[in-house]
């Protein structure tokens, strides 16, 4: 929402740039998606590295008393 009232306030202030803006949004949002995905594949990666170190700790830990 924010965004949309920042925007707006360009698009009052200096409306070329505000269009300027609106068209190339989506061509950086394309350009930025591969970076996104590998970001969310580190993550996941390091995650379950983490599970895997601890795994030992948590098997010699016994059950959990519920």
């Amino acid at each position: 929402m924010w965004t949309f009232i920042l925007w707006l306030i360009l698009l009052v202030i200096a409306w070329p740039l505000a269009l300027l803006a609106l068209v190339l949004y989506p061509i950086v949002w394309l350009l930025l998606l591969p970076f996104r995905l590998i970001g969310i594949t580190v993550d996941a990666v390091f995650r379950f590295l983490h599970s895997v170190l601890l795994l030992p700790a948590r098997v010699l830990r016994g059950p959990a008393n519920a």
